[in-house]
């Protein structure tokens, strides 16, 4: 054998153990270009980042299609807004209503009377998709079904959506029950702001009342939960009329992406279908750090503060995503506070922040204030006067 084959075929052998990361992050790129082969067999996809709402893919984004279960992605942030406002407590029991024993399609085989804390009911609804877990979660919550099948369409309208309305809390086929993946998307970028949420759809097998006679095992319907590393939610679906979806986030990167796929033609391809989905969207692109809610923007005068003046930043972090070939260009920002009067509270929106990028607005930002600033006391603010005065601040 020729000195030069020999050569040839001994760096053909060792090349998985070379440092070939350029070259295998060029070819990755390389086979996303074109976005015509993304989501084929899916009716209607989407992806976006879930910080910015950015959407880096859309096919179908506005159709109108049965959700199945994706519906559940809107009744757990109902049931966890709840659960923040102290409404409801993990650990509190409930009682399970024959209404919510005797629903049909994946349960977790709940019994009339049977009592189960909220926590355990939360699980069952984000693990194995209960109807039967989330109409007691439900009934919790709102009193009736009906009732709370309001509160997710109120939501609806508070998110400015367009394409949904809900006829039911579980996503069992019904008349005018209907969303598309621009709003399943969207409603998943409001829920994962609830990280709690991410330690129960996250879970691939847990038990419910375990050790007992009943004990009832659940397993994840969202498989890539288990079989892609940083896939740690959101919520499948299927029904005849809906086909197979699924709301996939992931976090990787340091950035965070979700996914939405309706109406596909089985839970192999819907799987793979946004899987590859996922691949793009980090291949393809990066986050970028504008603006840290930590920063202090500008100082604002507060009237009547217990401080005469508070420290301003944005709400939250302000990220942009762009693409791994785009550089950021000249970044300036427009702000706009109210004027201030004590007490303001941290988190209280107190204006706003525009981000441009080279003169165009890019986004948007709420701000708040770093503290506290409470109501000052007469006889602070009489002494601050006098200081004031002292000082030269005020003449007469």
């Amino acid at each position: 054998m020729k000195k030069g084959l020999i050569i040839v075929i001994c760096l053909i052998m060792l090349c998985p153990f070379l440092n070939c990361k350029a070259d295998v992050s060029e070819n990755i790129e390389n086979t996303f270009e074109n976005t015509e082969s993304l989501a084929v067999n899916a009716q209607s996809a989407i992806l976006i980042d879930a910080k910015t709402g950015t959407i880096l893919y859309e096919k179908n984004a506005h159709e109108k299609l049965a959700p199945a279960s994706m519906t559940k992605i809107m009744s757990m942030l109902i049931i966890v807004e709840a659960i923040e406002k102290g409404n409801l407590k993990w650990d509190e029991m409930l009682t399970i209503s024959e209404n919510a024993s005797s629903m049909g399609g994946s349960q977790i085989l709940l019994e009339t009377g049977e009592q189960m804390s909220v926590k355990d009911l939360f699980k069952g609804v984000a693990v194995a998709s209960g109807n039967d877990a989330v109409i007691a979660l439900a009934e919790a919550v709102a009193g009736t079904m009906e009732e709370f099948v309001k509160m997710m369409n109120e939501k609806v309208k508070k998110l400015n959506l367009k394409d949904t309305n809900f006829k039911n809390p579980h996503g069992l086929d019904e008349a005018n029950h209907y969303s598309s993946a621009y709003d399943m998307a969207f409603i998943a970028k409001e829920l994962v702001k609830h990280e709690k949420i991410l330690t129960f759809t996250s879970i691939y097998e847990d038990y419910l009342r375990k050790g007992t006679e009943k004990e009832f095992w659940l397993t994840n319907t969202n498989k890539l939960t288990r079989f892609k590393p940083g896939v740690d939610g959101l919520k499948t679906g299927y029904t005849e009329e809906a086909g197979y979806c699924l709301t996939a986030t992931m976090q990787k990167n340091d950035y965070r992406l979700i996914a939405t796929v309706m109406k596909e033609p089985s839970s192999t391809i819907r799987n793979s279908e946004i899987s590859t989905l996922l691949d793009y969207g980090y291949a393809q692109y990066k986050s970028v750090s504008i603006l840290s809610s930590k920063d202090i923007i500008s100082k604002a005068s507060v009237e009547k503060g217990i401080n005469e003046y508070s420290n301003v930043v944005a709400k939250e972090d302000v990220n942009l995503i762009l693409k791994k070939s785009d550089n950021l260009g000249k970044i300036t920002y427009d702000i706009d506070i109210n004027k201030l009067k004590a007490p303001i509270k941290k988190g209280q929106i107190i204006g706003k922040i525009v981000v441009n990028i080279d003169n165009k607005k890019t986004t948007q930002i709420d701000l708040t204030v770093n503290k506290d600033n409470e109501k000052a006391t007469f006889f602070k603010l009489y002494f601050r006067y006098l200081k004031n005065i002292i000082n030269g601040k005020i003449y007469f």
